[in-house]
């Protein structure tokens, strides 16, 4: 027997033993729930099996993909089954499917090394790559292994999603298809946001689900909080935008002019304050790029005159409104009252940095932020334990280079995608670009509104059409503005 056909049948024999005990785990439950979750399982590997012979590996990984993509926003809302301290919803049963049939095949193969080889954004795969074994090294600096190790798990799926979508959406039509997907898939998630405020009620899921009474008219979907809603449909509105402008026929234009005033109506109805820059800096990036290139040099020195004269006429209180926030030595406040949300944003990003220098830079390591917050907070945070910024997230957990290298590779992103732009593609290509051009911006923007990015599998959703956009991009592009038409 080869060597390969060793390793396939090893891999096989490892998933069935435990696939195994994960079944018998359940069925010793006897949940209505994970009854239903076996049987559907065992469908599932029925009819790949049935099907292996007669299509090709492809073929199955893409509808496995696609199911992937669009349980992701589904969350853990429906459907979830405990196994220990690991749960499992949809989206991470197919992630995982995935990962077996994926690893099956490279095992039995070369073929995997013809996608690999024309691929565009290695660098980018690297620095994932790099990131996720960093903080495999920073467990052992961590206070608390096990919040390392449950951070590094969310690490881990977030970039191997990432890399399962480069390496089989290397086409147009692929990428299309997941960003209707992903319009599609917002409607059910807009319409349990308007059930939530409209109805007062909410799901098990979410952390409004049986709360205080005054806050049930947020909207929160399927995420956990209004906050993490908003985020999202910072990204969805442009999705929407961006169909609205780009298609031709007038119902279709009619819709995507609807989504996106309902997707805006509901970030207002979150009170993300954070989410509403996001869309307005966004809306500024999408004037901007859709300006002739005679106006935008007199736009760009507009707003750099503006920026001056603003910063001149308010630099005594934005100075002012530093020093209390960051620089004044902190207030005791009473107990039985709510720290102001400023006050405990700023003592968050005082924390952070603390840390940050603390550890020489290097970071408190792999989802221990929580940890130093609850136990060894300098200033006051009124129990939160969570840095609510995306970049500062990173920066405390893993250090200032693997901060400095996720913002270069997101701003890189949006400069290719601009520059792609410029082309003068047809409208297919501009309803793609165009979104996630503005997305991006928006979502950079509307990050520091979470209490954590590390759990909003979105996140690495909207990252892997971008960066898989940015590849195929590249393969196609040879200079010629024909290769696009």
């Amino acid at each position: 027997m080869s060597l390969k056909r060793y390793a396939v049948n090893a891999l096989v024999w490892l998933a069935a033993l435990i696939a195994g005990l994960a079944l018998t785990n359940l069925l010793a439950q006897t949940s209505t729930k994970k009854m239903l979750f076996v049987f559907l399982l065992l469908i599932t590997l029925a009819v790949i099996v049935v099907l292996r012979p007669y299509i090709s590996p492809e073929q199955l990984m893409l509808p496995i993909l696609y199911l992937l993509i669009a349980a992701t926003f589904a969350n853990n809302a429906f459907f979830t089954v405990k196994l220990g301290f690991f749960s499992l919803f949809p989206y991470r049963i197919l992630l995982l499917l995935a990962a077996v049939w994926f690893a099956a095949e490279v095992l039995k193969g070369n073929s995997h090394l013809k996608k690999w080889q024309p691929v565009q954004v290695k660098g980018i795969l690297m620095f994932f790559a790099f990131w996720f074994c960093y903080g495999m090294i920073s467990l052992l600096w961590v206070k608390s292994v096990t919040d390392g190790v449950k951070y590094l798990s969310l690490l881990a799926m977030g970039m191997f999603f990432v890399f399962l979508i480069v390496m089989y959406f290397q086409k147009l039509d692929r990428l299309l298809a997941f960003y209707y997907i992903w319009m599609v898939m917002t409607i059910f998630l807009m319409v349990i946001g308007f059930y939530n405020h409209f109805t007062l009620h909410h799901l098990p899921s979410s952390t409004l689900y049986n709360g205080p009474h005054y806050k049930q008219h947020y909207p929160t979907s399927v995420f956990f909080n209004q906050n993490d809603f908003a985020t999202f449909l910072s990204i969805s509105f442009f999705f929407y935008l961006a169909f609205f402008k780009n298609m031709k026929n007038s119902y279709m234009k009619m819709a995507g002019l609807i989504l996106a005033l309902c997707s805006v109506y509901l970030i207002y109805l979150t009170g993300s304050r954070a989410s509403i820059l996001g869309v307005a800096a966004g809306l500024a990036l999408y004037v901007f790029i859709l300006l002739p290139r005679l106006f935008k040099k007199w736009v760009l020195i507009a707003a750099a005159t503006g920026f001056i004269a603003f910063a001149a006429l308010f630099s005594g209180k934005i100075t002012d409104t530093f020093y209390k926030y960051f620089l004044a030595p902190q207030t005791t406040h009473d107990f039985s009252e709510p720290l102001p949300s400023n006050v405990a944003r700023a003592n968050l990003l005082k924390n952070a940095g603390h840390y940050v220098l603390d550890t020489y830079g290097f970071g408190v390591g792999a989802g221990n932020v929580p940890y130093y917050l609850e136990h060894h907070a300098l200033f006051d945070t009124d129990q939160v334990v969570e840095v609510h910024n995306w970049l500062v997230e990173i920066m405390a957990n893993f250090g200032v280079i693997m901060m400095l290298g996720y913002l270069t590779i997101y701003i890189y992103l949006i400069v290719v995608l601009y520059r792609f732009y410029k082309r003068g593609l047809t409208s297919r290509y501009k309803l793609l670009l165009e979104g996630l051009i503005a997305a991006l911006v928006s979502f950079l923007v509307s990050s520091i509104s979470p209490s954590s990015v590390s759990n909003l599998y979105f996140h690495w959703v909207f990252l892997a059409l971008v960066i898989a956009a940015v590849n195929t991009f590249r393969i196609k592009g040879t200079g010629e503005t024909e290769r696009f038409r």
